[in-house]
């Protein structure tokens, strides 16, 4: 296997961990309205991703300057062509985060803590749901081909990534991670709100099975290949039998399979796309591929010698983090005069 070869599973894997770990973050925020009778919930549902939420984001910062470095025409064409959504993903984690970081400190400068608290909670929502639906719409787009000329240049619009098959990918991420953020809850709280999120996430989650299945079959049909089959297949059996778990109230069960779910289904989308990186729907002469894209060979052997040593160090150190903060989260965890 050649090295362009193997930094093209790294982008791919790199992008799985974050939708896998971001993905649970944007379905916790996306639920705020939905399972936060009051402020106390509503703090318990915040608290379940409090300690990890912000060393989650920094996969797509990885995934972003793996990308940067490894395929430089990649990174130049997506980037400038995807401009005004990937500004929109940025723009919203942002709010999110100050979101997550002020919502609690109305109190310091006498604003109404209400109202405070309920304005930062819906910019935690938006900027939830927000890039759960346009990261969808990108891959989507990516698998699907953009309009690239000879130059590698996006010629097209916002409106041209708005077709039915981008629109559909981002419904499926926006389902699927709400989904996952539901079990996620289901795992790390008590009481009534664990049952809130465990009915919900059967409602969701059955609308997630028939977008995933949709969006599955039509990017086969597209873009066949014996291992994006293999993928979609696991993807499917796995989602059917998170949503079964859930519902027999395996919590664990349910959240490792939603894990398989979104590593499968992601993994499809890149095999999928191999041996092209961004396929033009102009003339397949103009797409970029793991050749004409990457960096060189010099380049990619010292950042494989370095990831060889930084991509455990991190697992390990996300492992250890989650070990920390393992126990589950309640009302009676919550101080009643916290904020």
């Amino acid at each position: 296997m050649q090295l362009n070869e193997i930094w093209f599973l790294i982008v791919g894997f790199l992008f799985i961990g974050y939708f896998v770990l971001d993905g649970f973050d944007f379905g916790v925020g996306m639920s705020l309205p939905f399972l936060g009778k009051d402020d106390t919930d509503r703090r318990v549902l915040i608290n379940t991703i409090g300690p990890v939420w912000d060393l989650n984001e920094t996969w797509v910062i990885v995934a972003g300057a793996s990308l940067f470095a490894a395929f430089p025409e990649w990174y130049a064409s997506l980037f400038s062509g995807f401009y005004l959504p990937l500004l929109i993903i940025l723009v919203a984690l942002i709010v999110r985060g100050v979101a997550f970081e002020y919502r609690g400190k109305g109190h310091t400068i006498g604003a109404n803590e209400e109202r405070w608290k309920a304005n930062f909670d819906w910019m935690i929502v938006i900027g939830s749901a927000v890039p759960a639906l346009l990261w969808g719409v990108a891959f989507a787009n990516i698998v699907q081909g953009v309009p690239l000329n000879q130059d590698h240049v996006y010629t097209g619009t916002i409106s041209t990534l708005l077709n039915p098959y981008g629109l559909l990918g981002g419904l499926v991420t926006l389902t699927l991670f709400w989904t996952h953020g539901l079990v996620f809850i289901t795992l790390k709280t008590d009481g009534s709100i664990k049952e809130r999120a465990r009915a919900l996430a059967t409602k969701v989650g059955s609308a997630a099975t028939v977008l995933a299945a949709t969006f599955l079959v039509w990017t086969l049909v597209s873009h066949f290949s014996v291992l994006g089959f293999i993928l979609s297949a696991l993807a499917a059996v796995s989602l059917i039998a998170g949503l079964l778990a859930n519902l027999f109230k395996r919590e664990g069960i349910s959240f490792t399979l939603l894990v398989v779910t979104i590593i499968t289904a992601v993994g499809s989308l890149f095999a999928a796309l191999f041996p092209n990186v961004f396929p033009s729907s102009i003339d397949p002469a103009f797409s970029l591929t793991i050749e004409n894209a990457s960096s060189s060979q010099y380049t990619l052997t010292v950042m494989t010698w370095v990831a060889v040593f930084m991509i455990p160090l991190v697992l390990a150190y996300q492992t250890w983090t989650y070990w920390v903060f393992r126990k589950r989260v309640s009302r009676k965890s919550i101080p009643a005069h916290a904020h």
